[in-house]
């Protein structure tokens, strides 16, 4: 991701909207505002509100109202604050989320990249994870760390299971709300909207993302799901960046989130969210797919990079 890239560094700086704008605190630390806020409120604030709620044994709590206090806690406490925090750092939330409607050329591009870019991911993970069984079946140390992830994970993927599960249509709209409308718009305006806005005020855009999806990746605490989460991250902010609009990282963050759903609802194996080690796979088609995607997957990120470059320079033709 290069400067040049977007539209708007293509404007006189002195009628830029960013240039107007004088910031209550350093963008640095609005960022980690963001990140730390959204992490306190949501996973400290709103789990403590579920206990009271719930009580401690959460898997006897009625599972759609449950739903819907996911659904409400994201809300209230990702994307109020994202908003809160835009209008109070940087007077103009216009300025931060921006919600430029892109053109069907630009969504055909990021579309198919995440429908490369997914099992793209999920062939790394398999192979990140046979590796990792190898060296805990080697290794006392790395055995070690692996059964604490273990426990985590199966934590973790229960509660996600019990979460996505259906009986019925109604309820698989609900599901649909909860896993992917709600999370896809939230998440974004907080992760691509505020916090790496923020950052692109003082950092490269590539920084910017960067540093956006590893907290990304941090912040869903996936013990062995952090390398694809943070590379889905770096993809939703580098379409928020060229795009220059939150709708975009939005579209591609339901459409990754609504497809794992959807095939959960029409294969319901238990096995689509499992992501722990397992040697049960086959190593040497899973290295020719990731490479093989891999190489498919570059050529289209050029060949969006070169889409942006041409709107650029009939941009400013115009301009002129």
């Amino acid at each position: 991701m290069e400067e040049q890239n977007n539209p708007e560094n293509q404007q006189d700086n002195n009628t830029s909207p960013e240039n107007k704008i004088t910031p209550l605190i350093h963008p640095i630390a609005a960022a980690f505002i963001g990140l730390a806020g959204g992490f306190f409120l949501y996973q400290i604030i709103g789990g403590l509100l579920t206990v009271l709620i719930f009580g401690m044994d959460i898997e006897k709590a009625p599972v759609n109202l449950l739903r819907l206090i996911t659904m409400a806690s994201q809300v209230l406490f990702i994307l109020l604050p994202a908003l809160l925090f835009s209008k109070w750092i940087y007077k103009d939330v216009s300025v931060i989320i921006k919600l430029k409607i892109p053109n069907w050329k630009e969504i055909l591009l990021f579309v198919v990249g995440i429908i490369i870019l997914t099992p793209l991911l999920q062939s790394y993970l398999y192979i990140q994870n046979h590796f990792i069984e190898l060296l805990s079946k080697n290794y006392s140390f790395f055995n070690t760390i692996k059964n604490t992830l273990d426990s985590m994970n199966e934590f973790l993927e229960k509660a996600y299971g019990d979460l996505i599960a259906a009986d019925s249509l109604p309820e698989a709209i609900l599901v649909v709300f909860v896993v992917a409308v709600t999370p896809a718009i939230c998440e974004e305006f907080m992760f691509r909207g505020f916090i790496q806005r923020s950052f692109e005020f003082k950092l490269k855009p590539f920084w910017a993302a960067l540093i956006t999806s590893v907290f990304f990746g941090l912040y869903h605490f996936s013990p062995y799901g952090i390398v694809p989460l943070v590379a889905l991250g770096f993809y939703f902010g580098f379409a928020a960046y060229l795009s220059n609009s939150i709708l975009m990282p939005i579209l591609l963050h339901f459409i990754n989130n609504f497809a794992a759903v959807i095939i959960y609802f029409i294969i319901g194996d238990d096995e689509l969210i499992n992501s722990a080690p397992t040697t049960d796979i086959d190593v040497q088609t899973s290295v020719v797919t990731f490479f093989s995607l891999l190489i498919i997957f570059s050529g289209l990120i050029v060949l969006i990079k070169r889409f942006y470059s041409k709107q650029n320079l009939s941009r400013l033709n115009i301009i002129k």
